[in-house]
């Protein structure tokens, strides 16, 4: 009895070492997509201020653009 209790024992730590190294894991992939994201954000924001920069008169808001010429 004492055997098939330490086999549940065994089996169970190696299940938590396993969901350990997956979280961390994961975190590691978290933490990865976020500072790629950031530096994804800062490469627009630095785009959309050139584009400014470089047209005067763009805003961005299609309500401030003229009628097509058809109406």
């Amino acid at each position: 009895m004492a055997t098939g209790l330490e086999a549940r024992v065994v089996e169970l730590e190696t299940r938590l070492a396993f969901q350990e190294q997956s979280l961390a894991e994961l975190s590691d992939a978290l933490a990865e997509a976020r500072l790629e994201l950031s530096r994804n954000d800062a490469l627009l924001r630095r785009a959309l201020e050139e584009l400014r920069a470089n047209r005067p008169g763009l805003t961005g808001d299609p309500a401030d653009e003229p009628p097509p010429p058809h109406y």
